[in-house]
């Protein structure tokens, strides 16, 4: 399991390869679900210049983990991998990596939708959007609400 929280450019495919090569030598897995996440230039309506992403330091890594080990528990995975941005963020750019690992891919699917639906609705991270006429503080998605 790795969780990292990043305040550079993140590509999602160079970590993925990367922390792969650390799971061949465990073999047993025959499937990987993966979810990318990228900054749209609209929201709610309106263009998004930027964003700037905060995080709650030590909080954010342990709750992280906390449902890393979550999905460990109630599905037949190998291993996951969250990787998150912080700082300021452009569209197009990748704030998200989460991947899943495991046999099978139904078991892959599931933990890595829960995965990223659980840190959508209640990690801690905090989003504040540049638009064309000021800025404004981004609520979190409900846990009843899939986000977009």
């Amino acid at each position: 399991m790795k969780i990292e929280i990043l305040s550079e450019k993140l590509n999602p495919y160079e970590c993925l390869q990367v922390y792969e090569k650390t799971l061949i030598a465990q073999g047993k897995w025959g499937a990987v679900s993966t979810f990318v996440g990228t900054m749209r230039d609209y929201n709610e309506g309106d263009t998004v210049q930027s964003m700037f992403l905060e995080h709650y330091q030590g909080m954010t890594e342990k709750y992280l983990y906390t449902i890393s080990e979550m999905a460990k528990q109630r599905w037949d995975i190998l291993d996951t991998l969250i990787i998150h941005r912080i700082g300021e963020v452009q569209p197009g750019d990748t704030i998200v990596l989460v991947a899943a690992w495991a046999g099978h891919r139904a078991p892959a699917f599931e933990a890595c939708r829960f995965l990223i639906e659980e840190l959508k609705s209640r990690a801690p991270f905090w989003k504040k959007e540049t638009l064309n006429n000021g800025v404004r503080w981004v609520e979190n998605c409900s846990s009843k609400v899939l986000c977009n």
